[in-house]
């Protein structure tokens, strides 16, 4: 989901295989037990290293309309966020292939909509809603915002825009959506948004190995590599995980 998310995927071969290829992944290391906690400041890396003895990380993918076709009963994944929607108007053409496909193996599953600051937060929410409404709901499915574009503007403006479309999605469902940015891009533009669940891409880092950005105390999915396919490991156990999302179906 790093930005320019079409150009990097425009670029990938073999797809097709890539349920096979990571059904038989192995999730190394294991994650703080903070994971849904505040602590009193950032912990550093090293410090979630020194703890990842006795709590395994939970392995997850994430999938849009590059990948149409994934098979989801080949994977080893225990959770799998898809893309839905982006801007006011884009719907991924594989999102209710994908949602019911996880629905039927009964993994963690969310959706996600690619933000673009320059329209209007709440009708940039309000598409998003609609189309994840249209689709069956499961207890325990997760909302995200992922944000990587600032379409020019301000960094208090691309900030006020993901506090408003954040928001008004939690007003709306009652779901706490999970924000979902790079590093560098969460540290910039991230400020006031640590009561929402921190998604960060780093490539360059062990998994599990993260320093969290701008005011958060903790991260929740750590999105490691996009190689052959965006690859994630999230501090919290499958239940941990479906309780930030719907309480009910």
């Amino acid at each position: 989901m790093r930005n320019p998310r079409i150009s990097r995927f425009g670029n990938r071969l073999g797809l097709a295989l890539a349920g096979t290829v990571l059904a038989g992944a192995a999730v190394g290391g294991a994650v703080p037990t903070a994971a849904l906690a505040s602590s009193a400041g950032h912990a550093t890396a090293a410090q979630h290293a020194s703890q990842q003895e006795a709590h395994p990380l939970t392995y997850g993918l994430d999938i849009s309309n590059y990948e149409p076709t994934y098979d989801w009963n080949a994977s080893s994944a225990q959770f799998g966020i898809i893309k839905a929607t982006e801007g006011t108007g884009f719907r991924d053409g594989s999102f209710a292939r994908h949602w019911s496909e996880l629905g039927k193996k009964g993994i963690v599953r969310g959706a996600y909509h690619f933000g673009h600051p320059g329209n209007d937060p709440i009708a940039e929410a309000d598409h998003f809603l609609s189309v994840v409404n249209a689709q069956p709901a499961k207890r325990g499915d997760l909302l995200v915002l992922d944000l990587e574009a600032t379409d020019g503007r301000s960094v208090e403006e691309v900030n006020a825009w993901a506090k408003t479309w954040l928001s008004y999605v939690k007003d709306k469902t009652g779901v706490t959506p999970m924000f979902y940015s790079g590093l560098n891009f969460a540290e910039t533009y991230g400020r006031g948004l640590e009561q929402y669940p921190l998604w960060v891409a780093a490539y360059s880092m062990d998994k599990g190995a993260i320093t969290p950005p701008a005011d958060w105390k903790t991260w929740t999915i750590h999105q490691y590599t996009e190689s052959p396919i965006d690859q994630n490991v999230s501090a919290l156990s499958p239940d941990q995980l479906r309780a930030l999302g719907r309480q009910t179906a």
